[in-house]
């Protein structure tokens, strides 16, 4: 704000400068005689004279005689004493102009411009979901008109997909064409959203999808750890360790994601009756260096979390046991990869929670960065990170972050 009104009064001072420079920076010559306006305004006027005759405007006789007077006026004029006169700057006009300039700006801006914004902590508009969905509409409208818009669709569909409305998404990602085949992260969201769909199943069109995208980008994160998943759903565990081994190495040492994926990989080594090896140490660079991880115990803005309370159905008590493992997720809409996730024992239901950055399972992926969130619950007999059959599950809740008193019922099994 400081450096908006240092800058704005700059300019109008250079304005009022170069408006009154005139009057301050003349030359010294400034000092005019009135012999010497008089012989001035004589020689134009002869000039004017002999050019009009020359043209023919006026007969010889009346140029003579108009030549004659004025050698006449100017030899009275030229024996009337001179006197200097002198310009002096109109004082009250410029202080009129030094006031008004200033007033004039001031009041344009209150009157069109966006004095709130000069503020950080004033009051910001946030946008709404009903707002949002409102734009969504609008520019899907106008994608109908475009049809070969394909930077538009693609647009939409991470569009959709952000605030959680996987089905317009995967139609916004078909309709989005060749751009989206060229595309590792595209390839890699519309494999996510296709999944989604039809409760998370990777097989079949997803895993082609996935497959291309790796073929782009071997590195990218999210074809990685989707590829991942989808070898494990089918058993494919050797596959699912390779995977996931690759993609570990892209990611901070310590944090609660590598964490995550390291308990992913050793469920694929209990599947097949192994004992995961010891993480390898990785050797520290821009990507993964533990000086750029979120510290585990930083305190956690109250305002960037949801919060609420879990509850269980009165039908699944008898599936509980004291081992069971409560994990109350928060996810970007649309994603698979969980933003913060807390554990706890299933002795703690009914559970209050509150999910923040502080809980984050990747320093990048914040909550805090986020407008809004999905959340939901799994309660897990073994407590790995990989959903299994028979976790008791909690309808997912999309919400603002920022929401309070959320209530998360569990109520089904996962077949």
């Amino acid at each position: 704000m400081i450096g908006f009104l240092a800058a704005g009064a700059a300019l109008v001072v250079l304005v009022l400068a170069l408006l009154f420079r005139p009057f301050y920076w003349r030359s010294k010559s400034a000092g005019v005689s009135r012999r010497q306006l008089n012989a001035a305004i004589y020689r134009e006027q002869l000039q004017r004279l002999e050019r009009d005759h020359a043209e023919g405007m006026i007969a010889a006789d009346d140029h003579a005689q108009a030549q004659a007077e004025l050698q006449r006026r100017l030899i009275d004029d030229a024996s009337v004493e001179d006197a200097q006169t002198t310009l002096h700057p109109p004082k009250k006009t410029m202080l009129l102009i030094a006031l008004a300039v200033p007033a004039l700006a001031i009041g344009l801006y209150l009157w069109i411009g966006s004095p709130a914004t000069l503020s950080p902590s004033g009051p910001q508009h946030q946008v709404n979901a009903q707002e949002l969905n409102t734009m969504l509409e609008s520019l899907a409208k106008k994608l109908e008109k475009e049809p070969e818009n394909l930077q538009g669709w693609a647009m939409l569909a991470r569009s959709y997909k952000a605030v959680g409305r996987n089905a317009e998404a995967e139609r916004a990602f078909a309709r989005a064409g060749a751009i989206v085949e060229t595309d590792a992260q595209l390839l890699a969201d519309y494999a996510d959203v296709v999944a989604s769909n039809v409760n998370g199943n990777l097989m079949g069109k997803p895993t082609e999808l996935i497959e291309k995208a790796l073929k782009i980008d071997p590195n990218n994160g999210m074809a990685l750890w989707l590829s991942g998943t989808a070898a494990f759903q089918r058993s494919d565990f050797d596959k699912a360790i390779r995977t996931w081994e690759t993609l570990v190495q892209q990611l901070t040492p310590g944090s609660e994601d590598e964490q995550m994926l390291h308990n992913a990989i050793g469920e694929a080594y209990a599947k097949l009756g192994k004992a995961a090896p010891a993480p390898a140490k990785k050797a520290l660079g821009p990507r993964n260096n533990p000086a750029q991880a979120a510290p585990a115990n930083t305190k956690a803005n109250p305002n960037a979390s949801v919060s609420g309370e879990v509850d269980l159905a009165p039908t699944l008590k008898g599936k509980l046991t004291p081992n069971d493992v409560v994990m109350v997720i928060a996810r970007l809409p649309g994603s698979r990869m969980p933003m913060a996730v807390l554990r706890v024992p299933a002795t703690q239901l009914p559970l209050k929670f509150t999910l923040d950055d502080s809980l984050a399972m990747n320093p990048q992926a914040l909550i805090s960065n986020a407008a809004q969130v999905e959340v939901d619950v799994r309660i897990s007999k073994t407590g790995m990170a990989m959903p299994e059959a028979g976790d008791l599950l909690s309808p997912t809740q999309t919400v603002k972050v920022g929401t309070r008193g959320i209530k998360l019922h569990v109520d089904h099994v996962r077949p």
